[in-house]
């Protein structure tokens, strides 16, 4: 009789060998690809949504087939990847990687991103209900509640390398609630795409939060990411901005603020801290990024 150890490595090999595991950090990047970064609970999905939107106006994105229209290196299988039509637009949280060809960066406000990825991890039972988000916050700024380090490391790490790159384009989350289409017309021009102000407006509307609740919904045994979780709480919360200033206890804040307050105000965030509002942000080194040239159309 086989033992357990040897019978789960033939099944992962021979799930390899089909291209149905995901290939991780061992997927196979090409020259034309295009990587959706961001850190956890940012925005990503969403702009997943709306990019999968305007690539395949023909086949609706939803928590079914997202992975396969925009996939991830964790969350879809070599095969999704071998599928997608190029150029691949491929979801990422990880930190600077000098493979990836061409960036599209989103960032959101820290005290934001906290009080999501609270609710996230009640949803995945990752933590108790009765767990007190000043423990949470704690763990936030120790890089301790996901895998790709703290907000800070992860942002710093594209802002330090890729700022001002013909091949990074930088998005701010509550920019893109505030004017979807505008946002999503920058990345339209970045990526050379053919489409018109009436997809662009079509792609917003087929991505609204109220259409993602309801395929969530519907569709929560699909996708990874709220497979097996939680009914009862939602993937796809308020999808707006400034929850912290009613979430987060005042204590909270001040700790985000003094940890990264600098580089807030360098993307753009006030700070509710006057003294913290007036230090300097420095980029400790800056480099030009090498790449595809934004002029590949797709």
């Amino acid at each position: 009789m086989a033992r357990p150890g040897i019978t789960r490595f033939i099944f992962h090999g021979v799930r390899r060998f089909l291209g149905l595991a995901a290939p991780g950090r061992s997927l196979q990047i090409l020259p034309d690809d295009v990587f959706l970064v961001s850190y956890p609970k940012s925005g990503n999905t969403w702009t997943r949504f709306l990019l999968a939107s305007l690539r395949f106006p023909e086949e609706p994105a939803t928590w079914a087939n997202i992975n396969r229209l925009v996939p991830c290196p964790i969350g879809s299988s070599t095969k999704d990847f071998d599928r997608t039509p190029r150029p691949r637009i491929i979801k990422s949280h990880e930190c600077f990687d000098p493979r990836y060809p061409r960036v599209i960066c989103i960032v959101r406000d820290p005290r934001d991103v906290v009080v999501s990825q609270y609710h996230y991890s009640r949803k995945t039972r990752n933590i108790p209900d009765d767990l007190p988000i000043e423990t949470f916050v704690m763990r936030f700024l120790a890089g301790e509640t996901c895998p790709y380090g703290s907000w800070g490391q992860n942002v710093l790490t594209w802002l330090c390398s890729s700022e001002g790159s013909p091949c990074f384009l930088l998005l701010r989350y509550e920019d893109m609630v505030a004017d979807t289409a505008r946002e999503l017309a920058k990345v339209v021009e970045f990526l050379q795409l053919s489409v018109t102000e009436e997809q662009i407006a079509r792609a917003v509307e087929r991505s609204s939060a109220e259409r993602m609740r309801k395929l969530e919904k519907a569709q929560a045994d699909k996708n990874i990411l709220v497979k097996g979780s939680r009914n009862d709480l939602s993937f796809v919360r308020a999808a707006a901005c400034g929850g912290w200033r009613r979430d987060l206890p005042t204590p909270m804040v001040q700790r985000i603020e003094t940890a990264w307050g600098p580089l807030m105000r360098h993307l753009g965030y006030e700070l509710a801290s006057q003294a913290l509002a007036e230090a300097p942000f420095r980029v400790p080194w800056n480099r030009p990024r090498r790449g595809v040239e934004v002029g590949t159309r797709l």
